[in-house]
């Protein structure tokens, strides 16, 4: 097999999420590379995510009321930014291995889309899959979903519906009494126990995280390629009943659904520290904390209805300690996404966008320092890594 070399990189970033898209900012800002957050009202989370809300602002994509954003203009100023913070770009490539040494070192990844198999070579790795796919090909220890039986957060398939007539909207009470009645009757099959609809940046359109499909990994090409087609079945037993139901939705029609079905739990590595469930309820502090955090434990059930929501103190939060981006064997790899090193439990409520993009950001930065100074990331001094963040506009 050949593989074209793309060159050697101070930085290599695996992923282009929330967590990716911060930590290749933070990272390019200092060196060579390859590519709710409020509390009780206030801001708990700052750095690249206030300027990425500052800059969707700017072009109308973002509502201060609702918190939520345009996806479209978001494409656009992500990419701008990160292409502005000099990161090399590369869409349409999948990782696919790594080639590890006998002492735990990433000499390069291989990569794999339509120009055939290329490799990158790198000082510092930085995983932001969300599924801890470089993680693992490299050997880094990995779990999967909960203690007993091993069963992961059900997936998501998102979809957005226009021309809504919001005068005649009703309640989410009305709405999800006439869900729970569809469901006895067998008109709703999904698995969820109420309908959860958000307010969007457009006035006639809504967004519903609604769908639900249980007992399926991730990991797996095969379960992702199930979940996709039972989550439009889903979407459009759910949409034909809302027709059907409320005068509201008579004329609208579903105009976008998400571009993959959401994965909300998969791989998490086994770091220097585990995050657990305790953590966030008592709202712990961590002399290595890198980011904040107070949204609440969130645990869809992996066996159909119910979700678990259980919040730490009100008015608290709790911290992400510097250790649970670093795995156990690899010592030239940061984690950047929701598959840092937590519980099950713990997992659910730091796996968010704004909480994640706060992680992202200290892990590109700690990645930067490590090649400025010749070390690995176990060895980077914590009060340093906490300075520099600080003076990037992070809240810590």
């Amino acid at each position: 097999m050949f593989a074209r070399s793309l060159g050697k990189y101070d930085v290599v970033v695996i992923g282009g999420g929330p967590g990716g898209f911060a930590a290749s900012i933070a990272a390019a800002r200092l060196v060579n590379i390859f590519m709710s957050f409020y509390c009780d009202g206030k801001q708990i989370i700052a750095g690249i995510l206030q300027e990425l809300i500052d800059n969707l602002k700017e072009m109308g994509g973002y509502d201060e009321r609702y918190k939520t954003f345009d996806p479209e203009i978001m494409k656009y100023v992500m990419e701008r930014m990160v292409l502005d913070a000099g990161v090399e770009l590369l869409y349409h490539t999948f990782f696919t291995d790594a080639v590890v040494d006998r002492d735990g070192y990433i000499r390069s990844v291989l990569l794999v889309g339509k120009s055939g198999f290329l490799t990158a070579e790198s000082k510092i790795f930085i995983d932001s899959s969300g599924d801890c796919d470089l993680a693992a090909r490299a050997g880094a220890p990995c779990e999967k979903g909960r203690r007993k039986d091993g069963l992961m957060q059900p997936m998501t398939l998102l979809f957005n519906v226009i021309n809504v007539d919001i005068e005649k909207l009703p309640s989410m009470d009305v709405i999800n009494k006439a869900y729970v009645e569809a469901k006895k009757k067998g008109v709703i099959k999904c698995p969820r126990e109420d309908v959860l609809m958000f307010w969007t940046t457009r006035k006639n359109m809504v967004l519903f995280n609604t769908t639900r499909i249980i007992k399926v990994d991730g990991t797996s090409v095969f379960d992702l390629t199930k979940a996709e087609v039972e989550g439009r079945r889903q979407m459009f037993e759910i949409f034909k009943w809302l027709k059907e139901t409320f005068p509201a939705f008579k004329d609208s029609y579903i105009i976008r659904t998400g571009t993959q079905v959401g994965v909300r739990e998969t791989r998490r590595i086994i770091g220097k520290y585990v995050m657990t469930g305790e953590d966030i309820l008592k709202a712990r502090k961590f002399p290595d904390a890198i980011c904040r955090g107070a949204y609440p434990i969130d645990i869809h059930n992996p066996e159909g209805e119910g979700t678990v929501l259980e919040y730490p103190p009100k008015g608290d939060y709790y911290e992400i300690p510097y250790r649970s981006l670093i795995p156990l064997k690899i010592k030239n790899l940061l984690i950047a996404s929701r598959c840092i090193s937590a519980t099950h439990e713990a997992h659910s409520a730091i796996r968010i966008m704004p909480i994640v993009m706060g992680i992202g950001q200290a892990a590109g930065t700690a990645a930067a320092l490590c090649v400025k100074l010749g070390v690995d990331p176990e060895e980077l001094n914590v009060e340093l890594l906490k300075k520099t963040l600080k003076e990037q506009g992070a809240i810590i």
